[in-house]
């Protein structure tokens, strides 16, 4: 006998009987269920939410989102849940405000997004981007990644992809990062520092999150991941940003200055002319990008699309790589090619990137 699925008020009122120990009232009551989705779909329900509370207590709230997660699960008809436990940010003022009107503070606010620190102790910041999916930006992350690692620098990757987290399957690694001194601990692996989204949900939960959910979860991973020290900071934060131009791009523009941008396209025109818009994008917010990869390289997909689009745009091509069975069977194994065959011919193409990407950025 199938159940009727819960609807809004249902899901508020199972979070409602977890207590917020701070204030003693119920999750939603205490203003803790920010982002809410409730979403039908063909296996039963899907519900996500973000709570947010103080950096300093975090660890305090760990149990608070597990509690959670086994509320939503209990309801009849629920099939997916997403609970992210998020810090609060402190937002430093941009502007000195006081005493004018809001005429003159309106007048005054810039209207694209003003980056602010980047994340503590990070040198430099390099976003992945495509503007289509299908194209491995993913795969290209990872490993330009670990070419980085391979040529001696301290580096992070940071799976900004929130609606298809593939990270933890390439890496190897699984589990939800641990909170030490109000900041989480990446996942080591490959010589890489990983965080994910994925690492902050159950692997076979949906991403059912609008805009300003997802928005929390990428402002938590970049300010609240502890990617270096004073003593050993880190040297670069490879972002594997998701396809398009979206809210989790203009959020990552928004919350840190990025040093550069690789755009990951195929040789075909449709990824190619989706590519010119992720450039355009990258153009209007002052980010450089430093180069075009073109993936897939060879007799499915053509080739020479990327480069002869890269002299289009003005900018350096980075590089071909073939449509290469190993690459894809490495990241389904957890190991990104680059680490597994490091004098194979994919690793050598990607130390070439490696090397070009970090020239430019003085690494």
């Amino acid at each position: 006998m199938s159940h009727p699925s819960p609807d809004r008020d249902q899901v508020l009122a199972a979070l409602d009987a977890v207590i917020d120990p701070k204030s003693g009232q119920g999750l939603a009551a205490a203003g803790l269920v920010q982002g809410l989705t409730v979403a039908a779909a063909d296996d039963g329900v899907r519900a996500g939410f973000v709570m947010e509370v103080p950096a300093r207590e975090t660890a305090v709230y760990a149990p608070v989102r597990d509690a959670a997660e086994a509320a939503l699960r209990a309801l009849p008809g629920v099939a997916r849940v997403s609970v992210v436990l998020t810090a609060e940010a402190v937002q430093k003022p941009r502007f000195k405000t006081a005493g004018l009107s809001p005429q003159a503070v309106h007048q005054i606010r810039p209207n694209a997004p003003v980056p602010t620190e980047r994340p503590a102790h990070v040198r430099r910041v390099l976003a992945i981007a495509s503007g289509k999916g299908g194209v491995g930006k993913s795969t290209v992350a990872v490993n330009l990644a670990a070419a980085l690692a391979a040529r001696g620098l301290s580096v992070g990757v940071l799976d900004a992809d929130v609606y298809g987290p593939s990270l933890p399957t390439m890496t190897g690694v699984s589990g939800k990062p641990e909170y030490r001194d109000d900041r989480m601990e990446p996942h080591l692996a490959h010589g890489l520092k990983v965080m994910s989204v994925g690492l902050l949900t159950e692997k076979t939960d949906a991403m059912v999150w609008r805009g300003p959910m997802a928005s929390q979860a990428i402002t938590q991973m970049l300010t609240q991941t502890r990617w270096g020290t004073e003593a050993e900071p880190l040297d670069i934060l490879v972002v594997d940003l998701p396809p398009g131009t979206g809210d989790v791009q203009l959020t990552l523009i928004q919350k840190t200055p990025l040093d550069g941008a690789v755009i990951v396209t195929t040789p075909q025109e449709v990824a190619l002319a989706d590519a010119r818009r992720a450039h355009t994008l990258f153009q209007k917010v002052k980010v450089p990008t430093l180069g075009l990869i073109e993936n897939m390289s060879g007799d499915v997909f053509g080739r020479g699309g990327g480069e002869a689009e890269a002299g289009r745009l003005g900018v350096p091509f980075l590089g071909d790589l073939p449509l290469d069975a190993a690459l894809r069977q490495a990241g389904d194994a957890g190991t990104p090619l680059v680490a597994a065959e490091p004098d194979g011919d994919t690793a050598r193409r990607f130390a070439v990137v490696a090397a070009r990407v970090a020239d430019v950025l003085g690494v």
